[in-house]
Parts: structure tokens; sequence; C-alpha cells
């Protein structure tokens, strides 16, 4: 069944679809991406008071693969691979970002901002990925990739500050 346009009909209807499209966030009328990307601080913050750094690393590789089958069967559903409220991809690879971010609220802003930035401008060789790679992993794989731009940024302005 394709289904061209998303709503809370669409995302109820199967628990792949509610976490692809972010519990919700993901049908926000503008900047989708950028909301999931939110829905992702607190649900990390919660995570992060009974998981260590390494439990929290499994967590996010566990939610990856898993990931991979949520946004497939969304994006199939949809008729769209890469849907614009599929954010599940975004709310993953932020809680990766956090893993390596200086517990503040400057930092996390900037943590943000830096992710933001890397999915939407998707510099070589993110956007070679995003062009090429269809269904579910393609979905996961840029923003990982986008994640990894974004942690080695963070790091070279804490290198840099202090």
């Amino acid at each position: 069944m394709i289904i061209l346009r998303a709503d809370w009909h669409f995302v109820s209807r199967h628990p792949a679809h509610f976490l692809a499209f972010g519990f919700g966030a993901g049908l926000a009328a503008k900047a989708p991406g950028t909301w999931g990307t939110l829905v992702a601080l607190p649900l990390y913050y919660g995570l992060m008071l009974v998981l260590n750094q390494t439990q929290m690393l499994v967590l996010i590789a566990l939610a990856f693969v898993a990931g991979i089958y949520i946004c497939d069967v969304a994006g199939r559903n949809l008729g769209v691979s890469d849907h614009g409220g599929i954010v599940w991809d975004e709310i993953v690879a932020m809680w990766l970002v956090l893993v390596f971010t200086p517990l503040s609220v400057l930092w996390w802003s900037v943590a943000f901002g830096l992710f933001r930035l890397f999915d939407i401008w998707k510099p070589f060789p993110i956007s070679w990925f995003d062009t090429h790679i269809k269904n579910g992993l393609g979905v996961m794989l840029d923003d990982l990739l986008a994640a990894g731009f974004a942690i080695a940024s963070l790091y070279m302005m804490l290198w840099v500050l202090t």
C-alpha cells in the first residue's frame, strides 16, 4: 500500500511508522528533521541517567540496525524511501553525537547545530551516500556520516578552546 501523505493515522498504524516519525515529531509541517533531532535531546538525557557510555553505544548500535528496518518499512509504505518525516535517523545519529559531547547546555547546543549543519548541507561523501544508497540503510547511513562530521568538528572546537 502506498500512502503519499503522512498523518497521525499513518503514524499510528504500525510501530515502525511511529518510531520512524519520531513519535510524531516528523509530522511537523516545517523542518521535521530539526524537530526529530530535538526529540533526541530529552530522550538521550533520560537514557544517560541509567546507562553508562558503553551501554549507550550498544543501544545506539542496536537502534541503528533496527532503524534500517524501521525506516525501510515506513518509506516503502509511503512510497518514498527517504520521506522528510522519517526522523528516526536524526534521533539515533544525534544520540551518537551526544555520547561525545560534554554535558552542558552550551556544548549540547553546539552539537545540535553542527549535526543539523552537516545533515542539511551533506558535504561529500555524505551527499554520495544520500544519492546512491536508498532504502532503510541509506536513510540511516547518511545521518551516521553527518554525526561523524559533527563529532570531528566538535572535537576540533574543544581542542582549540581548551
